[in-house]
């Protein structure tokens, strides 16, 4: 559906983009991810068709879209500030686009009505936003872009004004939404889990390049990069020299890592994810560590556990507050514990 081809943008000497090449298949969730000024914004903004790009190409369905208006393209986008028309009713905002475009009348009433009903607000119509909740909002912003039946719907970050329990909420449900109407999204956030909750695929960007494009999985579970791991939710980074299929850390720990495709004596960060390490019931064949409990915090659904393994590597170790775990079972600050990995869940960073 869209291809960037080579694209760039340059706010004088600020590179905001660099040579990007993404191609965006159909009907895909997509989303756009990374920290402020990464360029996850002014990649949207060009695909929309409100940023002129410094070079490259925009394929849209196969035409070149590149230097075309935003009225040009059949793309819509729901803005952050979600930008509703406070006089209006909610049916006047939405029925506003396909007035311009002069629809028939009984044509607007069909539409506008159904698109109301797919985003939960068939009995707010004559409503004024002023008067709704956020999410509410949010709905009617995202009804007026799709009645319009785009190809591809461009969201700028449209749930970070939400509080988190009703930006949940709206995650699944924009993933439903999104599914029903079969249209290309992309979706721009800063926000890791919402990337991981409703993507089809994700573009981790930063200082203006696609350091790594894949499945949520892909990107959590197999990060190409130092920065795609530290990123992607937390990962315990511990610096080190890798020789002979181990890694020796800074403060002289070695570790086993099974073969990897890198020559003896390269820097590198090994990588292991806090909820892939064990306190205990070890399986044969596991890295065995010991290390000293600094800090425990309790967080409702979860204990995190804060380890010293040697002077100057520190790892967090997550573990789930089930029925077997209660209070008197936790580890206190000081105390000394072993901790494991499976080989397979341990990764080799350049």
């Amino acid at each position: 559906m869209i291809r960037l081809s080579n694209l760039s943008k340059s706010f004088g000497e600020m590179h905001a983009v660099r040579s990007l090449d993404l191609d965006i298949e159909a009907g895909q969730f997509f989303s756009l991810l990374g920290p402020s000024g990464c360029g996850k914004t002014t990649t949207l903004r060009m695909i929309g068709g409100f940023e002129k790009p410094s070079a490259g190409v925009i394929l849209l369905g196969g035409k070149d879209v590149t230097y075309e208006p935003p009225n040009k393209r059949d793309v819509n986008t729901v803005f952050q500030s979600y930008a509703l028309f406070d006089h209006l009713s909610v049916w006047d905002n939405v029925a506003f686009g396909l007035r311009r475009k002069g629809v028939a009348k009984a044509e607007i009433t069909q539409r506008v009505g159904a698109t109301l009903e797919m985003v939960q607000l068939g009995e707010l119509g004559t409503r004024k936003p002023r008067t709704l909740s956020g999410g509410q909002r949010q709905r009617v912003a995202l009804a007026r872009a799709l009645v319009n039946r785009p190809r591809v719907l461009l969201l700028d970050e449209p749930l970070a004004a939400l509080d988190l329990k009703l930006r949940r909420q709206m995650q699944i449900e924009l993933k439903q939404i999104q599914r029903e109407v079969g249209i290309t999204f992309i979706f721009v956030t800063h926000d890791q889990d919402e990337a991981l909750t409703m993507s089809d695929r994700v573009a981790v960007m930063n200082n203006g390049v696609v350091e790594q494009c894949g499945t949520p999985e892909d990107v959590y579970e197999r990060p190409a990069t130092r920065f795609v791991a530290s990123f992607m939710g937390t990962s315990n980074l511990m610096p080190g020299v890798y020789a002979d299929g181990a890694v020796t850390l800074d403060g002289g720990l070695t570790v086993n890592v099974g073969q990897r495709s890198f020559a003896d004596g390269t820097a590198v960060s090994l990588s292991v994810r806090p909820e892939k390490i064990w306190l205990s019931d070890f399986e044969d064949g596991m890295t065995r560590v010991r290390g000293t409990v600094r800090e425990t915090v309790y967080s409702g659904p979860t204990t995190t556990y804060l380890i010293d393994l040697v002077p100057g590597v520190r790892v967090a170790v997550l573990e789930q507050n089930t029925a077997r775990s209660r209070n008197e079972d936790r580890w206190a600050g000081g105390e000394t514990v072993d901790l494991g990995w499976r080989t397979a869940d341990c990764l080799v960073l350049s």
